[in-house]
């Protein structure tokens, strides 16, 4: 969910404040706590918010009860300085009171603190560093608060102002849409809100946001859509490249005219239609591949000079890359239990706000589901030195055949589709697993008709696994 629905709700009358911000969602950036939460157990969910996207904590609201804070003052007072008094570093937090009235019939208080992003890692005095992950506050263990502090330094690359971007580039069009939406007529107040401009200046976030040509500073900052005939690049005279589109602007329009195109250009085939007549059908579901755009236009790492955002379109299958690791602690074994972190926060918060796609983690498991309801494999994830790399393959799977298939098998050919071939050892060496479990689990495949072994002989120092071709 976006944050507008929180701005909508706070700027209800007083009798309709209340029940405005109980009906909403409590999501990555809105928190409810009851007006009894004490200072150190909120100043826990200050440092989950500040560690990851920012977001509001409404204090007096508890269990479908508008509570309001006026009963304990003594305790409001301390529920306001919890991000001084019980996080190190201090969290930087707004606090304001909100009119509303309770379930008693009398008008009171709720307590409403809006908490920035931040490019440092936060704690509690107990020394414990917490993260908002979608509607939960969870504590981090030792290696994850290591990640974290690992991706916070990356992160702080789209809060850099850029000396080359002021207000006069801005699209002013685009900007007042989005202020509107907030509530507000003001859109370069709301730019400085955000943390998207300092004084006059554009940070790397605002840029990329609202102004009118963020590529005149981040040159890098584009959508490449290219269209190959058939399932291979080829190179040289016999390259297969139909079409190459580059897709530049602000992060909005880059994501609107990349989804056109994509949308074009897709692989299709003839098919009966609810019509009645036949006609041209997406082979793979288009809230699948507009997930993956999205994650890689919201998630990309903008200070990795040098590269764009390609989307590759084949006959079977859609590869999507994009610049930077995975933020967060990940294991590709399984990218649905990615940690929800957002490289790029401040612009996360943002493209939720205009209503593109879903936060990290939720996208990613959106992604899965829409490929499996389709009928096809699931999603290949592959990480490299300096990119992250999502195949979707217009390729149907017997779902009832995969169950009976060995607990490594979905790894294995996801490795294989990647790759093309492997050998024994490099599967091995892939999924760390000892080699006579890989040759048991590669043996079942092959029996089950999944994958062939090519070889000369059972000696062959060249012989390699694919996947079975289509007959």
């Amino acid at each position: 969910m976006s944050t507008v629905p929180v701005h909508a709700a706070l700027h209800q009358s007083i009798e309709k404040v209340g029940p405005a911000l109980l009906a909403i969602a409590e999501d990555q950036w809105f928190d409810r706590k009851s007006s009894k939460v004490g200072a150190r157990t909120l100043a826990e969910a200050l440092c989950g918010m500040a560690n990851a996207d920012g977001g509001s904590i409404v204090v007096g609201l508890h269990d479908g009860v508008v509570e309001g804070t006026d009963g304990r003052p003594d305790r409001r007072n301390a529920q306001m300085q919890a991000g001084i008094d019980f996080c190190v570093p201090p969290v930087h937090a707004k606090t304001r009171l909100a009119k509303c009235v309770n379930d008693n019939g009398v008008e009171d208080h709720l307590l409403v603190i809006a908490i920035d992003t931040s490019d440092v890692v936060h704690a509690t005095t107990k020394d414990e560093v917490f993260l908002r992950m979608g509607d939960e506050t969870r504590k981090l263990g030792f290696h994850q608060r290591q990640e974290l502090t690992y991706d916070k330094g990356q992160a702080s690359f789209e809060a850099r102002e850029l000396p080359e971007m002021g207000l006069a580039d801005l699209d002013i069009g685009l900007l007042d849409d989005y202020a509107g939406a907030l509530g507000s007529n003001d859109g370069v107040q709301v730019l400085r809100a955000r943390g998207l401009a300092v004084g006059d200046r554009l940070t790397v976030a605002g840029s990329l946001l609202f102004a009118r040509n963020p590529q005149r500073a981040l040159p890098e900052s584009f959508v490449r859509v290219l269209r190959y005939r058939g399932r291979e690049r080829g190179s040289g005279a016999r390259q297969q490249l139909l079409q190459d589109e580059r897709i530049e602007g602000p992060i909005p329009w880059v994501l609107s005219r990349a989804r056109a195109a994509i949308y074009d250009l897709q692989p299709k085939r003839r098919a009966l239609q609810p019509s009645g007549t036949f006609g041209d059908v997406p082979l793979i579901p288009a809230d699948a591949w507009l997930e993956g755009l999205v994650n890689a236009v919201v998630h990309r790492s903008y200070s990795a000079g040098g590269d764009h955002i390609r989307i590759e379109i084949f006959d079977d299958r859609m590869e999507i890359s994009s610049p930077g690791r995975f933020p967060g602690l990940v294991d590709l074994q399984d990218p649905r239990a990615v940690t929800r972190f957002a490289r790029n926060p401040r612009i996360a918060r943002v493209c939720s706000d205009l209503h593109f796609g879903q936060e990290l983690g939720e996208g990613i498991r959106r992604i899965f589901d829409e490929m499996r309801q389709a009928g096809l494999v699931d999603p290949a994830y592959r990480q490299t030195s300096g990119s992250v790399e999502l195949t979707l393959l217009a390729e149907p799977v017997d779902r009832e055949l995969e169950a009976r298939l060995p607990g490594h098998a979905r790894a294995i050919t996801s490795a294989l589709r990647q790759a093309g071939r492997l050998s024994t050892g490099e599967v091995t060496d892939l999924l760390g697993l000892s080699r006579p479990v890989v040759q048991r689990e590669l043996a079942a495949l092959r029996e089950a008709g999944v994958i062939e072994w090519v070889g000369k002989s059972p000696r062959d120092p060249r012989a390699f696994w694919r996947i079975t071709p289509p007959t």
